[in-house]
């Protein structure tokens, strides 16, 4: 009999997981751009965006020599260059948003990291900045070929205007706040969904349990014919 309880759990735990939807195992946070911080990194990002265009470029040329690149291979390095769904705009990935008194700082990792807030800030600041411009500063890359002065120059300054004014200051502790709380709220999500969990595996094993039982029953149950052939013995 103890076997028999031993096989019931493990049977019931067994047919519960693989009951259990996956979304109830693991939720993924969603995180979204915060557009308030923008304007604090707009220029930053502009000239990283800048030196980003003029090394994807040169890596491209290196690659095709001694064929020239075409303006239209640079065109679809800068329509894909803040797109966090292509491969160009992978440098996205190695920056952090980091607070320094009273202004944003750009702090470039050895390493890619999880795409959250921050990644998704920086992607729509990138894309605020190049707007409709993809093709003038790709046609600037393929007719002028610029040092990456140049280009820095003419996309932040003359071309979008990105870093012709200064960025206004940062409101005190209003990123670390704004992180710690996002913090918080991803270990809540993670805690209920933990609990959820817990409770829909424990429902779903009592169930299957009561079902293994019954069956059980039904096949230690002794037959009509048996019981009768009993009796006969017994008289």
């Amino acid at each position: 009999m103890a076997k028999l309880k031993a096989i019931l759990v493990v049977v019931s735990v067994l047919v519960a997981l693989s009951w259990i939807p996956i979304s109830e195992c693991a939720k993924k946070p969603v995180a979204g751009a915060r557009k308030e911080d923008i304007p604090y990194i707009k220029c930053q990002v502009c000239e990283k965006l800048a030196a980003q265009l003029y090394h994807q470029v040169q890596k491209k040329q290196a690659q095709i020599a001694p064929k020239k690149i075409s303006e239209y291979q640079i065109i679809e390095i800068a329509e894909n260059v803040c797109n966090l769904k292509k491969a160009e705009a992978d440098w996205i990935l190695q920056i952090d948003i980091v607070e320094q008194g009273d202004k944003l700082k750009l702090v470039e990792q050895d390493t890619e990291g999880q795409c959250n807030s921050e990644c998704k800030t920086i992607e729509r600041a990138c894309q605020e900045v190049l707007g409709y411009s993809d093709t003038d500063v790709a046609e600037y890359l393929y007719k002028s070929q610029p040092q990456i002065d140049s280009l820095v120059n003419f996309l932040c300054k003359d071309l979008t205007k990105a870093c012709s004014m200064k960025p206004p200051p940062v409101p005190k502790g209003k990123v670390l706040r704004e992180k710690q709380s996002s913090k918080d709220d991803w270990k809540q999500k993670i805690t209920k969904g933990i609990t959820k969990t817990g409770e829909t595996l424990k429902k779903h094993a009592n169930k299957v349990s009561n079902h293994i039982r019954q069956w059980w029953r039904r096949i230690k149950k002794p037959s009509p014919k048996k019981s009768s052939k009993a009796k006969k013995q017994e008289l």
